[in-house]
């Protein structure tokens, strides 16, 4: 049985969740604050999280910080009355998965939990993807190129990952938003050229040639030597 955590402190928003998701067949844990949350999810068994963003003992976006900063990815739908473009940046930058403002319908908040479950059972186990000098092992979360380790946040490995699943193709700015971030839209702000910036000093080190390359107008694209 899927087993989804909830993150919430008021308790009749909690109870609702919690019964919402009971009722589509999840077995639901439930934590009020912020230290509780955060020890519960530490184990990583869970296939999706929810997160209150305002959480008494420790703030949602830092408790998910410090989460996706230990290695632990499973998804997580952040929960907000924050309903701004900027802090929808934040809390997807801050390791979410998806974000939900308040008010919100049950029947989406279920939906969307149940896509990012979907999501995680349908990772491939033990797949190794390459390209070129980089190596990707999807099972352990470790990337190399060549012999060196690539030292890589959890958002960093997906995005490294999309660009290795389309080696030699030009990604726009739209297709990055989408498969990695999973926004419908573009929030105006240089998320993604932050992130490649980041990504670029550690795949392309020293005098090494240039893997991630931007296509002037169009995008990047990830050049694999053979």
């Amino acid at each position: 049985m899927p087993r989804i955590l909830v993150i919430e402190d008021e308790e009749r928003t909690a109870r609702e969740i919690v019964d919402a998701l009971k009722a589509e067949g999840y077995a639901v844990d439930l934590r009020a604050d912020g230290p509780a949350g955060l020890a519960a999810a530490r184990g990583g068994h869970y296939d999706a999280i929810t997160l209150d963003r305002l959480l008494p003992g420790l703030d949602g976006l830092t408790l998910l910080a410090d989460l996706r900063r230990e290695g632990v990815t499973t998804p997580v739908l952040v929960v907000s009355a924050l309903d701004g473009v900027d802090d929808k940046v934040r809390g997807l930058r801050a390791g979410g998965d998806d974000y939900l403002t308040k008010p919100f319908a049950l029947a989406e908040l279920v939906a969307r939990v149940m896509a990012l479950a979907r999501r995680r059972a349908d990772k491939p186990a033990g797949t190794l993807l390459q390209a070129g000098p980089l190596v990707m092992d999807l099972m352990n979360r470790r990337a190399t190129r060549g012999a060196r380790d690539l030292d890589l946040t959890p958002r960093e490995f997906r995005l490294l990952e999309y660009f290795v699943r389309n080696a030699e193709q030009t990604l726009t700015r739209s297709m990055l938003y989408q498969a990695v971030w999973e926004y419908s839209f573009d929030p105006g702000t240089n998320v993604i050229d932050v992130h490649i910036g980041r990504l670029r000093r550690k795949v392309d080190w020293d005098n090494e040639d240039p893997m991630i390359r931007t296509v002037r107008g169009g995008g990047w694209r990830l050049h694999a030597p053979d």
